[in-house]
């Protein structure tokens, strides 16, 4: 069984950076797409970013889009999303999560059901 860990979470200034690690133990995380959610206080979980297992496809919610970028690096068996340009609406707890339904697959899903494997979160908080 899988288990992940999300990192590098914290409180910054609106225009910083900050970069989310992912790290998962217990198995390698190489055949499987991965994505990052966020939930906000009182707001239901969004789909972030998402990419396949080999790299090769991305994708992106509109509301990070060019600002927010997903990579992952299957020898470390992390995966990371690097966030610039951060804005107090970007506050919220950051998942990772696992597509362990579809291994190989050459696309990547937005929906958080179809996540098998999560996460317990890291803190993101953006001060005006």
């Amino acid at each position: 069984q899988v288990q992940l860990a999300e990192s590098g979470g914290g409180l910054v200034q609106a225009g910083d950076s900050l970069t989310l690690s992912c790290a998962a133990s217990g198995r390698t995380l190489r055949t499987y797409a991965f994505a990052w959610f966020r939930q906000a206080p009182g707001k239901e979980r969004e789909f972030l970013a998402a990419v396949t297992w080999s790299a090769y496809r991305t994708d992106y919610a509109d509301s990070v889009k060019g600002r927010f970028t997903i990579s992952r690096d299957n020898d470390k068996n992390t995966v990371s999303l690097q966030m610039n340009n951060l804005k107090p609406e970007d506050s919220a707890i950051y998942y990772c999560a696992e597509d362990q339904l579809r291994p190989g697959a050459q696309t990547v899903t937005e929906q958080a059901q179809d996540y098998e494997h999560w996460g317990h979160g890291t803190q993101v908080t953006v001060s005006a």
